[in-house]
């Protein structure tokens, strides 16, 4: 398989159909949108709900196109169902954070100012959750930690909360999973050296791992609970970042968010 698909009018097996939009033309930034087939054919149907999705990518790789993007967002707009709006976003170390949660917000008031008949016709504006994998989930989380503070200008677009699998997160010290699964027994070649330089990569300059871009901790994680906000966190017991996740969810129950968590076992 190809590690870029292209957008199609439709996947076979799922009866997806997706298209490509471009939000800035000078960053080179867009959405893929991923919809239904039988929701664009179908008369007086319900509207669905929508999940923006941002991808996961270390914050150095990875684009819309990635087939595993790709395939994971036509898996979630069937089987939910819903309309998917996954995100592009400029990557490190060209371009070093914040600039990812820039393109992050942007692409929410693209979604909430959109005119395209996808997303005007056939979602509920109401009913839209920020979703992330691994670095997708970082940035779902930092983006929507900024938007928080406005939700009134995002509006008609309501945003309920955040499902954040596996996040992408670190810190200066050793957490006991790092230590005991951190030569890559999660994913390959996926180590904890890897994220280390990942992060080296994807950091402001002489920003160290616990800046709170890396250790949400480090921040101020008040405004989710502010807008009440649900939050989901899911995790692999074989991730090494499995204790980073279970502390951030942990402490954002500590500060009153609705946060749920899941942990499975498996790759």
């Amino acid at each position: 398989m190809s590690d870029h698909t292209l957008p199609s009018n439709q996947n076979p097996p799922l009866m997806i159909v997706t298209k490509y939009l471009t939000i800035n033309h000078v960053t080179k930034t867009g959405v893929r949108i991923h919809i239904p087939k039988k929701t664009l054919t179908s008369t007086g149907q319900k509207k669905l709900p929508l999940i923006v999705y941002f991808y996961g990518s270390g914050f150095v790789t990875s684009k819309t196109a990635s087939t595993h993007a790709h395939m994971f967002c036509d898996q979630l707009a069937a089987h939910l169902p819903c309309v998917v709006v996954n995100v592009d976003y400029r990557l490190a170390p060209e371009h070093r954070l914040p600039v990812a949660y820039d393109d992050g917000v942007e692409a929410l008031h693209w979604v909430k100012s959109t005119h395209d008949p996808w997303l005007t016709n056939f979602v509920d504006f109401s009913n839209c959750h920020l979703m992330g994998t691994s670095a997708g989930a970082n940035l779902a989380y930092h983006a929507g930690l900024r938007v928080s503070k406005q939700v009134i200008d995002l509006e008609p677009l309501k945003i309920n909360g955040l499902i954040l699998s596996s996040p992408f997160f670190g810190g200066m010290g050793r957490m006991e999973s790092e230590g005991r699964l951190g030569a890559g027994a999660w994913s390959g070649n996926f180590t904890l050296s890897v994220s280390d330089a990942m992060w080296d990569f994807a950091l402001p300059v002489d920003a160290s791992r616990d800046h709170e871009y890396c250790n949400p901790m480090m921040g101020d994680m008040g405004p989710i609970k502010d807008v009440g906000w649900r939050v989901m966190v899911t995790g692999r017991y074989s991730d090494f970042l499995i204790d980073r996740e279970m502390e951030f969810a942990k402490t954002l129950e500590a500060k009153g968010v609705e946060c749920r968590w899941r942990l499975v076992h498996g790759m």
